[in-house]
């Protein structure tokens, strides 16, 4: 391979280790490398340590996990075949899809059309909005319980629509909390859009509508996506709304873990292992979203989305 071959191959390729590059990087770098080694070797240990004995807790019988056994004196997998039956994870985990999938979806689609709306257009009480859904924020769920249950009741008794028990409902208590966050997220993220290209778009003849899902959205995808999984999460890790606005046939995971956890608790050994291996088995799920989308996260969390 000739030199101009070389120099035309590390040009195209950005991978290419370049002294440059690797001098400008010992600059920048707040750590040595060996301090660096150390403290990320120490961070992985910390995070999958509790990981690690999760796992091995779910493979290994009760009265070990009882004793204090960190290492299974025998593998077993029956926990994990047992827990569809005993916990009902199998309808928990529908439930959970249902309504954390549906909030985020619904969120994403909305979020994205309110935020254009109060980045691009100047209307009286655009600044109260914006300061009311940060404030929004700030407001604890546990104080909002009894209104909305009270609310929904309400609805119930004089509208006679039920609501409470219902997978709809679920959703449109989680679509309460994960819409401001989702708008102010977008809000955040198409503030760093360039408005040059609207006002090209603009030129050419296209409309609102057309400038909204022709130039907005295809930029907007890495935003969309972390503010749709916040919201998926807010839906999947709740427990308070859930174990009030469900009925057995509408549990979520969340809800069932919890229920399995306290009738187990009276007795003689409580059944480790099928805890251990039911809070895998659901947090599964999230980290298959994580990784699937995780080059969505990295550009909407770096590129003006979430700063």
């Amino acid at each position: 391979m000739t030199l101009s071959q070389s120099a035309s191959q590390a040009a195209l390729n950005p991978l290419v280790d370049r002294p440059g590059s690797r001098q400008q990087s010992e600059v920048t770098r707040l750590l040595p490398t060996w301090l660096l080694g150390l403290v990320i070797a120490a961070l992985a240990v910390f995070v999958l340590a509790p990981i690690a004995y999760i796992f091995l807790a779910s493979i290994n019988s009760d009265i070990s996990v009882a004793r204090g056994d960190f290492w299974p004196a025998e593998f077993t997998l029956g926990n994990y075949s047992t827990i569809w039956s005993s916990v009902g994870l199998a309808n928990a985990l529908t439930n959970s899809i249902i309504a954390a999938g549906t909030t985020a979806v619904i969120s994403a689609v909305l979020s994205i059309g309110t935020a254009y709306v109060l980045v691009r257009y100047q209307f009286f009480g655009r600044l109260t909005i914006l300061r009311g859904l940060l404030g929004l924020q700030s407001v604890p769920g546990t104080l909002l319980v009894l209104p909305v249950f009270v609310l929904f009741s309400s609805a119930a008794t004089y509208l006679g629509v039920t609501v409470i028990g219902t997978q709809w409902g679920l959703i449109l208590t989680y679509l309460t909390f994960a819409l401001p966050f989702s708008t102010w997220v977008m809000v955040t993220y198409l503030r760093g859009l360039p408005k040059e290209l609207e006002e090209a778009a603009r030129i050419d003849g296209a409309s609102n509508m057309g400038i909204l899902t022709r130039i907005i959205l295809p930029l907007s995808w890495p935003g969309i996506i972390v503010s749709g999984i916040f919201a998926f999460l807010l839906g999947w890790n709740d427990v308070l709304f859930a174990s009030v606005m469900t009925r057995p046939g509408t549990q979520t995971a969340a809800v069932a873990l919890q229920i399995f956890a306290s009738g187990t608790e009276g007795g003689a050994i409580p059944f480790y292992g099928q805890m251990m291996a039911a809070s895998l088995v659901c947090a599964a799920p999230v980290v298959i979203l994580y990784l699937f989308f995780q080059k969505y996260l990295v550009g909407g969390l770096t590129a003006g989305g979430v700063k």
